[in-house]
């Protein structure tokens, strides 16, 4: 009899510690913790939600924070990596989490472009190319909010005339919303008073088995593209598009991230991204339609995420950077390939390459353009 107490007490013990660890890995967004000031400007945290899925936003970079949706028994989990206040995210060796990428998203070569017989020089903070807008892109600005409820936000952001160098005053709004089909839209729409190249995108790094749970090499990829844009060894495209046929770029059918990586070693543009770090041309009918670009499910949560976009281009990373530097919001390291992102967008370096979609935005022109992320279980 005493032998049983003993156990029952135990197990008793243990369902309390599984219980406050679960409550632990569950949630722990404080609002308190987005708000401060920065340039004068307060940040917030903002909740969108439905019966299904909750999206925690953050006006400092327009970032999304966390997505948490069910897996196949209904347990919740945060599948987009982020930090838990607004200083972790001041001091994150990857700046770019969850953020709205601009003025240009992706490279531009040697941070230089010519435009109406111009040339305009931009900061240099890729090696020796322009990245994601620049060090104070719209990734470090805190964004005006206009309007929120619980499906929906709305921001603004003027980017002056020669912000990062680039030209013109851009007037900038993002819509984050989601609906009763469990998707997350990002609508984007500027205007201009000079002309200027613009390529916006959302930079959130996922891992479908939730708060950054292990490598992603084992979740299945579908990209609906026959061709993709080689690079050089700065990630630059060479200005061509290649075909996927039979090679290591191949996600036209569903098949794990890492399972081609094995050939690293031997092939040229998966040794200078080391792994996926390319830009897919995507199948479209015509220029602008909304359609499926990529579509990834873990295997073991059974989440699965469709991307949806009117965008010619999507930017496929593994997370080959991550080097477990940055701690997130459950105490968890940002390690190697832990992470991907898929960065609905034009090409790379566009505004030199002359064969590639045009991304020069003109005065009296409207810049505009949709993306969304459908969350569901794998049937």
């Amino acid at each position: 009899m005493m032998i049983l107490k003993k156990v029952t007490l135990l197990i008793v013990l243990l369902s309390i510690v599984s219980c406050e660890q679960a409550k632990k890995d569950e949630f722990v967004l404080k609002t308190s913790d987005f708000q401060t000031e920065i340039g004068g400007k307060k940040t917030d945290l903002y909740l969108l939600k439905n019966e299904q899925i909750e999206v925690y936003i953050t006006n400092y970079g327009g970032r999304i924070v966390s997505l948490l949706s069910p897996d196949k028994k209904g347990v919740m989990g945060d599948v987009v990596l982020g930090f838990k206040s607004i200083a972790d995210y001041l001091k994150a060796k990857t700046p770019f989490h969850g953020c709205i990428i601009g003025r240009y998203g992706n490279r531009i070569a040697k941070g230089s472009f010519e435009l109406d017989g111009t040339t305009h020089q931009l900061p240099i903070n890729n090696n020796e190319n322009h990245l994601h807008g620049g060090p104070d892109g719209f990734h470090n600005q805190v964004w005006d909010v206009v309007a929120v409820d619980e499906n929906s936000i709305a921001m603004t952001y003027l980017s002056k005339d020669g912000e990062m160098g680039y030209p013109g005053n851009l007037s900038v709004d993002v819509t984050y919303a989601i609906n009763e089909k469990n998707e997350l839209s990002i609508a984007y729409k500027a205007t201009t008073d000079k002309a200027t190249p613009i390529n916006l995108t959302n930079h959130a790094f996922f891992n479908l088995a939730g708060q950054a749970k292990g490598s992603i090499n084992d979740h299945l990829l579908m990209i609906n593209a026959d061709h993709f844009t080689p690079v050089d060894e700065g990630l630059i495209p060479l200005g061509e598009t290649r075909s996927v046929e039979g090679g290591p770029f191949d996600f036209r059918r569903a098949k794990t991230i890492g399972r081609d990586l094995n050939q690293q070693a031997s092939n040229t543009q998966l040794r200078r991204g080391g792994g996926y770090d390319h830009n897919f041309v995507l199948n479209k009918d015509s220029q602008g339609r909304m359609s499926l670009a990529a579509r990834v499910v873990d295997p073991k949560s059974g989440r699965q995420m469709d991307v949806f976009t009117e965008e010619p281009g999507i930017q496929f990373y593994g997370g080959n950077f991550m080097d477990g530097s940055d701690v997130g919001k459950y105490g968890t390291k940002f390690e190697y390939r832990a992470s991907f992102a898929l960065e609905t967008q034009h090409y790379p370096d566009s505004p030199n390459q002359a064969n590639f979609p045009n991304t020069i935005l003109r005065p009296r022109e409207t810049y505009q353009t949709q993306s969304i992320y459908r969350f569901s279980v794998a049937e």
